[in-house]
């Protein structure tokens, strides 16, 4: 696992090198929440190593990087769910994820 996290982080960091502060995980209904971001980059799942892919109708389907409230944010713009099929590994592997880009408790 920590093999495919590290090649997903590396690839991450290829197309984005800032260090977020906070991470935001939106759902369904949520995806207005993006306008609040001053986007710096988007990053599609689909683009991303062993990330999964949302099937949910609505959830846009990709990493999101910029500030909020003077922060550096990366925002999940869908998410997945063991009901689509996913292991427990596959559903939290993007959080773990954002763990190692740097965000952290506070």
């Amino acid at each position: 696992m920590m093999k495919k996290i590290n090649e997903a982080v590396a690839f991450i960091r290829e197309q984005y090198n800032e260090k977020p502060a906070v991470g935001i995980v939106l759902g369904s209904g949520l995806g207005s929440f993006t306008s609040e971001i001053d986007v710096v980059k988007e990053i599609p799942y689909n683009a991303i190593p062993h990330f999964p892919v949302s099937t949910v109708e609505g959830h846009s389907g990709k990493l999101i990087f910029g500030k909020l409230s003077g922060k550096n944010v990366v925002c999940m713009a869908g998410r997945f769910h063991y009901y689509e099929g996913y292991s427990t590994p596959e559903v939290v592997f993007p959080i773990r994820v954002m763990k190692f880009l740097g965000i952290g408790p506070y």
